[in-house]
């Protein structure tokens, strides 16, 4: 039987050779999840802009004997932090990229609880193939390149513009060839010494002294503290399958709302047909709609009560909200209880599924593009902006606490099929339009994964404007228009999908190709 591996979200084409080394690494005998922890180390250097050490991780990990895990690292507040740092949420689609927003960052904790648990492989070996690749050089992708006029603003001494330009002064451009020689510094030290290093050892310190340089609060203690947390799945029933998420802080409980609801109005293939294609989607974006006045309770279980979340992935909720739904009208946002906040749009997702039936599914962030946009010149680490992910959902945050998260890597499974889907997507509040459009697609309307995952989406933000992938079907777009809802067509859409699918014998693994997206196997 074949091992699969769906790779990192965004995976340009022209990195290929990446993905066949992470295949590599299965080959080699290693597990899902060294398998993973290789792709998303390898994807740091190639998608900068999304993800990497800086950040934070979520994986859901089902082992051969069908348990479903969690493992949690994503970032928390400092012991010490603006206290008036809600006050300093953006209004506006700009990102808030400074120091105060850096959350300590948990990837490497992560990376090791998982690979304590499951890995096979010394730790060492899943870290060469990016050292390698850090030290000699890659070329800028073309998403990489598109992102990378975003620094033209910052300034000539900023080390991450440093990082990114050549001896003129001059942002590089898709194709020239960047080197990250003190991040590969730092990840050999870690691949030497384990996590431990950036987490107590000299890494630590450096960090810490370039964070609070640039203007942060993160001590020596908020690293030393950290611990990546453990724990069992949610789960919910749709049809034939059982769907496992991860829990609050996650946006998993938001995404089974969704299709709990969008279940309830017995969709097939029919469905999309005709007048019943307008008539799905203003169902759906009505239920989206719904959806983003729940977010606020995606809340990290230490601070707060769980007790909306379970609620919300009720069956007799979903039907609640149903009976709200009209079929040919839309409500200002008291209606569905909405705060606008801004959206975020970073993220990488990898799903892996191994022949020995382990199966993978992990997102990592850093937030915004570029997140924070402070890089950390004694490390090579990019920062994270995660705190901004507490404006517009809460007015109150504690030392230790996560911020609510879009992350919703879910593994499915349905015993009278023997199907497995691993699946999960980059693009921050894209995300859950991004998972349920495509489990809709393939679990109702009958399309193929590939298909599923390739159909154009419309995305519901914060402030409950529709945004159609330029592709959308006109017809869906301009009756929505007339029912009353606001729409738009953004130039770029950030949602990317990845997924693995095994039924019985057949293996099925699909990365976006929205980015670029390669899918490798053997």
């Amino acid at each position: 039987m074949n091992t699969t591996l769906g790779p990192s979200s965004g995976e340009p084409e022209h990195t290929y050779m990446v993905i066949m080394q992470k295949r590599d690494i299965l080959q080699l005998g290693g597990s899902a999840v060294d398998g993973a922890i290789a792709t998303l180390l390898c994807t740091s250097i190639i998608n900068p802009q999304s993800m990497g050490i800086g950040g934070g991780s979520i994986f859901t990990i089902r082992e051969q004997s069908g348990k479903v895990r969690i493992i949690n690292a994503r970032e928390t507040v400092p012991k010490a932090f603006k206290t008036d740092l809600l006050a300093m949420c953006s209004t506006t689609t700009q990102p808030m990229e400074a120091a105060h927003w850096i959350g300590v960052p948990g990837d490497i904790r992560g990376y090791e609880q998982a690979h304590k648990l499951y890995g096979r492989l010394p730790w060492a070996s899943l870290f060469e193939p990016t050292i390698k690749m850090a030290r000699e050089g890659v070329p800028i992708p073309y998403v990489l390149s598109r992102f990378l006029t975003l620094l033209s603003k910052e300034k000539p001494e900023s080390p991450l513009r440093q990082l990114f330009q050549n001896k003129q002064g001059e942002l590089l451009k898709e194709g020239d060839i960047v080197r990250f020689e003190k991040l590969a510094d730092t990840l050999e030290i870690i691949a030497k010494h384990g996590a431990d290093a950036l987490y107590v050892g000299d890494i630590a310190k450096e960090l810490v002294s370039d964070i609070q340089n640039a203007g942060g609060t993160i001590s020596l203690e908020d690293l030393r503290s950290f611990r990546a947390s453990e724990f069992g799945a949610w789960e919910v029933t749709l049809g034939e399958y059982d769907m496992y998420f991860p829990p609050p802080p996650a946006g998993g409980a938001t995404l089974s709302f969704i299709l709990n609801t969008m279940q309830g109005f017995n969709l097939s293939s029919a469905s999309l047909e005709g007048d019943e294609k307008v008539l799905t989607f203003q169902r759906y974006v009505e239920t989206c709609k719904f959806a983003n006045s729940l977010k606020k309770f995606m809340k990290d279980p230490k601070f707060a009560s769980q007790a909306e979340a379970v609620e919300i992935i009720q069956k007799h909720f979903a039907d609640k909200v149903r009976a709200k739904i009209s079929p040919d009208r839309t409500y200002d946002a008291s209606y569905y209880n909405n705060t606008p906040y801004l959206d975020s749009h970073g993220t990488t997702h990898v799903s892996v599924l191994a022949e020995d039936g382990m199966a993978v599914s992990v997102t990592s962030t850093i937030n915004h593009i570029f997140g924070s946009r402070i890089l950390s010149p004694k490390t090579g680490i990019l920062l994270n902006n995660e705190l901004a992910d507490f404006c517009g959902k809460t007015d109150q945050i504690h030392a230790g606490e996560q911020p609510p998260s879009s992350m919703s890597p879910v593994i499915l499974y349905s015993p009278s099929q023997k199907h497995t889907v691993v699946i999960g997507a980059s693009g921050g509040s894209m995300i859950t339009t991004g998972v349920a459009l495509t489990l809709m697609n393939f679990l109702w309307f009958n399309k193929t994964l590939q298909d599923s995952i390739s159909a154009p989406v419309v995305f519901v933000d914060s402030k409950n404007v529709l945004n159609f992938e330029p592709l959308f079907d006109k017809i869906v777009l301009e009756s929505l228009y007339k029912i009353g809802h606001e729409v738009k067509v953004p130039k770029m859409f950030y949602n990317v999908v990845n997924a693995v699918s095994k039924e019985n014998n057949c293996i099925e693994a699909v990365s976006d190709s929205r980015k670029n997206g390669k899918a490798a196997g053997y």
